[in-house]
C-alpha cells in the first residue's frame, strides 16, 4: 500500500490563512482535491500553482460541509480518503499511520485520530492491547474513509450544512454494523472552530447558533422521530426566547441576535424549512 491509494479532500471558505498550515503538513506526494464553498478564482489560481498535488474546485456558492466535501468524495478515484478541516495540522507520520491501520484492518468503515489539544472522544470501548479503539463517532475534522464501504450507503446527508454531518455518517455505519475506529497512534492537532478568518468571527458565530440549533432538530427527527426532536429541544426553545428579551432589556444587542438566530434555526427546523441561512461574510 503507498501514498497512491489516498486522496484528501478538505472543504475550504474564507481559510486562506490556515489551510497552507495544513498542506505543509501533508506533504507533496499525495493526491488533494480542496472544494472551495465559493467563486474565488484568485485562490484557486495561487493554490494549484504552490501545490502541484493539488485540484481546487469552485462551488460558486456556500454549500456547507457535508455537501461540498462529497463533491470531493465523487472525484475521488482511490482506495481510500481522508477528510480534514483547513485547520488541522498533520503530526510527520500520520498519513503512514493512517495507511498502515487500514491494510491492518481491511474490512474498517471509518478511522479516526487522536485529536491533540481537543476533546477527545467519548464512547471509545477499548478493543485490543495495541492501539485500536472502537467507537460510535468519529470527529468530522479528520475522518479517514474505505471508499469500496460507502458505495451502497453514500456520503454526508446534504441536508445538513453546518454541524452533526459526520454523527449523521457515522450513525448510517453503524446501523448496517459497519466497523469504526480510533487509531491513537495517528496524531492530529486541530485549532477547533478557526476554519474561516478570524476577521469574520461575529457573523461565523451567528451561522453557528443557527445551524447547531437546526441540525440538532433534523438529526434527532431524521433517526428517531418528529415528536422526540420537539421534545428534547423544547426547553432549548424557551431558554433562547428568554434569553432574547434579557439581552435587549439590558442593551447587550449582540448577545440578543446571537440567541435570534439559535430561536430562527430551531422554529425553521421544527416547520420543516431547509438549512437555508447563510453567513454574511463579503
Amino acid at each position: 500500500m503507498t501514498s497512491d491509494d489516498l486522496t484528501v479532500i478538505i472543504t475550504t471558505f474564507k481559510s486562506e490563512d490556515k489551510i497552507e498550515s495544513c498542506l505543509n503538513s501533508i506533504g507533496p506526494n499525495i493526491k488533494v482535491i480542496v472544494v472551495e464553498n465559493s467563486n474565488n478564482q484568485e485562490f484557486k489560481n495561487y493554490i494549484e500553482n504552490k501545490y502541484l498535488n493539488l485540484e481546487c474546485i469552485l462551488t460558486n456558492e456556500n454549500l456547507g460541509y457535508g455537501r461540498a466535501n462529497n463533491i470531493g468524495l465523487k472525484k475521488a478515484s482511490t482506495k481510500y480518503c481522508l477528510v480534514l478541516n483547513p485547520d488541522t495540522i498533520l503530526e510527520k507520520k500520520a498519513i503512514e499511520a493512517f495507511l498502515l491501520s487500514a491494510e491492518k484492518n481491511k474490512n474498517f468503515y471509518i478511522i479516526g485520530p487522536q485529536q491533540i489539544k481537543g476533546e477527545f472522544l467519548k464512547n471509545n470501548n477499548f478493543k485490543d492491547n495495541f492501539n485500536l479503539y472502537e467507537t460510535e463517532i468519529v470527529e468530522g475534522f479528520a475522518m479517514f474513509l474505505n471508499m469500496e464501504k460507502f458505495l451502497d450507503i453514500g456520503f454526508f446527508d446534504e441536508n445538513f450544512f453546518l454541524y452533526l454531518e459526520e454523527v449523521d455518517l457515522c450513525k448510517k455505519v453503524r446501523n448496517i454494523n459497519g466497523k469504526i475506529l480510533i487509531d491513537s497512534n495517528i496524531k492530529i492537532f486541530h485549532f477547533a472552530g478557526q476554519s474561516v478568518n478570524h476577521v469574520f468571527s461575529y457573523q461565523v458565530e451567528l451561522t453557528r447558533n443557527w445551524h447547531w440549533m437546526w441540525s440538532l432538530f433534523y438529526y434527532n427527527k431524521k433517526h428517531f422521530n418528529y415528536f422526540y426532536a420537539l421534545f428534547l429541544i423544547f426547553p432549548k426553545f424557551f431558554s433562547a426566547l428568554f434569553k432574547i428579551f434579557i439581552y435587549r432589556f439590558i442593551l447587550k444587542n449582540k448577545k440578543s441576535e446571537i440567541y435570534s438566530k439559535r430561536l430562527s434555526g430551531l422554529y425553521n427546523a421544527i416547520i420543516g424549512k431547509s438549512s437555508w441561512y447563510r453567513p454574511a461574510l463579503d
